[in-house]
């Protein structure tokens, strides 16, 4: 009886780990996928399918990769790479375009986990350009919380409000709740303007044909795949690794790989290991038992297809709600992101200045021959640092 008793405590364990994983992991970010597939050209129903397909493969490969190497392994969306796209100037890409793109970045990841040589290419990437091409394009939607207090004053305050009391009190929730306030806040708007018909219930899938151009790949899928790469897999890898588990490299990139190139065909962007969520299922709130704590990545799997259902509704609150308004609560989500990368980009003094003008030119968006500011941040990073940091080390 004390075995079995043991035994239930440990599941019951692992099914409320799962779900804080994922409500953490949806609830927190949602907003900045949104906000970033809007910007390049989805509409409403694209946006709430993009976030839909985004959440059912999230979920499948999640339980498939948990169940099959019985460890914890948590899947998630590219929160990282969406800021990217909300970083791009609107109208630069129609967002069939924008799906070939994404595409091709998932063709990437499946060839990172299937050519050795590519993965040890992109881990040669200098950290502190990787973090300041981050840093830079997540500038200008971390701005959003303040600059919309002079539009949309009283909503801006609320989450904002809410985002500070939360880090006093739940810091783990306090993004999170910071965007079940901006729900709340739409809902009002909704309610003030008596605008309930405009709420979508049902989600849909909606197939987007894609289309391929090379000013879209070199703005779109490379910096997607990088920061991709870069902010989520390779972190989330270290994450497991920290409780003692060995990633399965190969089998998790082609997952998630194939995972983002279906995905885009209705709209998502990209899916990625997990890595800050990566704890809360494989830490001892999942279990006591590190080799029953699988079963955290397979109930978060399971929340993350129930989460999926309500996409249509999400999306239509955001487009009913103040103009701005989720903007602001994405800008909230991704403040830590930028404090890290931030931190990552400067550390290193051979590199502070190669970081600081990869940053600034990705945070100005600087569009040449069609081409977006993240991928020339990339470049001037890289020379600024041969021209004249490595020099001047000579």
């Amino acid at each position: 009886m004390v075995q079995r008793a043991s035994t239930e405590d440990s599941l019951s364990q692992a099914v409320i780990a799962g779900l804080i994983t994922t409500m953490v992991g949806f609830v927190a970010s949602f907003a900045v996928v949104l906000a970033g597939l809007f910007q390049v050209g989805a509409s409403p129903s694209q946006a709430a399918s993009g976030l839909l397909a985004l959440s059912v493969f999230v979920g499948v490969c999640t339980i498939t990769l948990s169940w099959r190497h019985r460890i914890p392994i948590s899947i998630a969306w590219s929160t990282p790479g969406a800021a990217m796209l909300a970083s791009l100037a609107p109208g630069a890409f129609t967002f069939s375009e924008a799906v070939g793109a994404f595409i091709i970045s998932g063709v990437l990841i499946v060839l990172t986990g299937l050519v050795p040589g590519l993965h040890k290419l992109l881990t040669r990437i200098p950290v502190p350009i990787a973090q300041g091409m981050l840093a830079g394009v997540l500038l200008p939607l971390c701005i959003k919380p303040f600059t919309s207090l002079g539009a949309i004053t009283l909503p801006a305050l609320g989450i904002l409000l809410v985002f500070l009391i939360g880090l006093r009190i739940l810091p783990r929730f306090a993004v999170a709740l910071s965007m079940l306030a901006a729900v709340a806040f739409g809902l009002w708007h909704i309610g003030q303007n008596q605008a309930w018909s405009q709420l979508q219930i049902v989600p849909q899938l909606e197939f987007v044909m894609p289309e391929f151009s090379l000013q879209a790949i070199a703005s779109i899928s490379v910096p997607l795949f990088i920061v991709t790469m870069a902010s989520q897999n390779i972190p989330g890898v270290a994450v497991l690794n920290s409780f003692g588990y060995e990633l399965p490299w190969r089998p998790s990139m082609v997952s998630t790989g194939i995972g983002s190139g279906v995905g885009a065909l209705f709209g998502g962007h990209a899916i990625n290991l997990a890595a800050i969520t990566a704890a809360l299922a494989a830490g001892e709130q999942a279990g006591a038992d590190p080799k029953l704590r699988w079963r955290a990545g397979i109930s978060s799997g399971a929340f993350y297809l129930i989460f999926g259902a309500f996409s249509a509704l999400i999306v239509s609150v955001a487009n009913a709600s103040p103009e701005g308004l989720f903007q602001a609560a994405a800008g909230l989500a991704l403040l830590a992101t930028l404090g890290s990368s931030l931190t990552g980009a400067i550390t290193d003094p051979a590199w502070r200045l190669s970081a600081l003008v990869t940053l600034l030119v990705a945070a100005g968006n600087l569009t040449l021959f069609g081409i977006g500011g993240a991928f020339w941040a990339l470049v001037a990073g890289l020379l600024t640092h041969f021209i004249a940091e490595r020099a001047a080390r000579r």
